[in-house]
Formats: C-alpha cells, sequence, structure tokens
C-alpha cells in the first residue's frame, strides 16, 4: 500500500529527469525514506535503480530525437567510476540519519546550483548554438596543448565528483552533469539534457553492481516506483519542448527546499 501512495512521486521524479535531465532523482531517497517507509541505506540502492532505468528510458527517447552524445557520455561516466565504487563504499559506514542529514544539504545545494546556474547555463548554450568558441571548438585545434589539459580536468572532476554523489546518496547527480556538458564541453541545451541521462544510467550501473549482495532491494517498493518513473520520463520527454524550461525550475527549486528542510529536521531529531 504505502508503495502504491509513493508510485504518483516517482511519476513526478521520472518526468523531471525527462523534461530537465536531472534534478528529480534527488527527490527519490526522501520519497522513498518517509512515504515508502524504507530505511536510509536501502532508499539509497532502491534509487540507483529508480534513477538508472528512467534515465536510460529517458535517454532512449532522447536519442532518437538525435539529443544524445553518446562518445561524450561514455567518457564522462567512465571517468565517474573511481568516485561512484568511492561514495558507495562510505555509503556503508555512514549512520543512516547522518546520510539523511547529508543529503538535505545536498538538496540545498542542487537547488541552489539549479536556481543560479540556469541563467548562465542558458547564455552559454545559446551562445554555443550561435558559434560562438567554446571549450568543445577549442579541442579540437592544435594552437596549444594547455586547453586540452584544462579540459581533461574538468572533465575528470566533474565526472567523479557526479559518480562519488551516485555512489554515496543513490542520486543521478543531473543538477551537476547538465551545466558541466553545457559550460564544459559547449554541447547545446537539448544535447546535454540527453546526454547527462546516460551519464546517470552508466554511474547508477556502476554504484548499483557495487552494492550487490550488500544491501538488499525491496522490489514490493521498488518495481511498482520503477515502472511509475520510466512513464514519467516518457511523458517529461514528450513536453519538454511545451514548457517553459525557467518556470518549470523556479517550482522544481521551490519543492527542493521544502523536501530538504523537511529530512534535515527529520533526521536531526532522529540523532
Amino acid at each position: 500500500m504505502r508503495a502504491l501512495i509513493a508510485s504518483p512521486l516517482g511519476f513526478l521524479i521520472g518526468v523531471s529527469l525527462g523534461a530537465l535531465g536531472g534534478g528529480g532523482s534527488i527527490l527519490a531517497v526522501p520519497a522513498l525514506v518517509y512515504v515508502a517507509g524504507q530505511g536510509a541505506k536501502s532508499a539509497t540502492s532502491s534509487s540507483l535503480l529508480v534513477v538508472g532505468a528512467s534515465a536510460l528510458a529517458g535517454m532512449v527517447a532522447h536519442w532518437r530525437a538525435g539529443h544524445v552524445r553518446v562518445r561524450a557520455g561514455l567518457l564522462f561516466g567512465a571517468v565517474g567510476v573511481g568516485g561512484s565504487l568511492l561514495g558507495t563504499q562510505l555509503n556503508r559506514l555512514v549512520d543512516p540519519d547522518v546520510l539523511l542529514l547529508g543529503f538535505s544539504g545536498l538538496m540545498y545545494l542542487a537547488a541552489w546550483r539549479m536556481w543560479s546556474g540556469g541563467r548562465r547555463v542558458r547564455t552559454a548554450s545559446v551562445s554555443t548554438e550561435a558559434g560562438a568558441p567554446s571549450d568543445r571548438d577549442v579541442v579540437g585545434t592544435s594552437v596549444s596543448r594547455r586547453p586540452d589539459l584544462a579540459l581533461a580536468a574538468k572533465v575528470a572532476a566533474a565526472g567523479t565528483g557526479v559518480g562519488f554523489l551516485t555512489g554515496l546518496f543513490g542520486v543521478g547527480g543531473g543538477f551537476v552533469i547538465v551545466p558541466a556538458l553545457v559550460l564544459v564541453l559547449g554541447l547545446e541545451m537539448p544535447v546535454a539534457v540527453g546526454t547527462s541521462l546516460l551519464v546517470i544510467a552508466v554511474n547508477s550501473a556502476v554504484a548499483l553492481a557495487a552494492r550487490v549482495g550488500a544491501v538488499g532491494i525491496d522490489w514490493s517498493v521498488a518495481l511498482p516506483f520503477t515502472i511509475a518513473a520510466l512513464a514519467g520520463a516518457v511523458v517529461g520527454f514528450r513536453v519538454a519542448g511545451r514548457l517553459d524550461a525557467a518556470v518549470l525550475v523556479r517550482w522544481f527549486v521551490a519543492l527542493l527546499v521544502v523536501v530538504a528542510t523537511y529530512t534535515a529536521v527529520r533526521s536531526a531529531l532522529a540523532l
């Protein structure tokens, strides 16, 4: 019954992934803990399944539309493998309430990042579409090796950080991936959204594989939640071009702040 009650939240998470390329996955853990009744560590494992599957479903739709750069996505995901494994190991050692308290901080960070970074990302995306120089353009030249090294360092840092967050908290990290793909690799916004879903799917698969045998998944909760998220990802892709992304981000940021505050208070009182 609690799984059925939580399923509409899974649908909303999928819509966010399909429409914005990320962000919604960060709500999966609080929904699984406070609505579906799972423990913190079980919820982070179930979240990986939900997030990975819905990201994969959303990515297929974006790929058919030509909005996925497979090479860039696999590269970004590959550099995050080490961070994902490290985060998974740390997840096993941290107290569940401390984990949730840290998760609330991550939600605040995601809300701030989505709110403050949106204008810069959109500006960079428009500049790239108009043919302005970008890091991606610089990589293709042989003027100097310095930009290549700087770009590699940025990709490695962003990919490792996203992988670590995925392993520790069971989130996709789209709120970091999309800006990184736009600002660092110079991808257009629709392409960054589609490619971010490939990165999320890769990171989720690695982190989930690292947890096999260590933390079980309650399939009676995870399965209906995942199915709802898959349906939401498809719907999110279809409505992405019809809705104002700025309005969606503002509403989503407000929701993140509310959920983060609730999670912080509950976990702090439990310590």
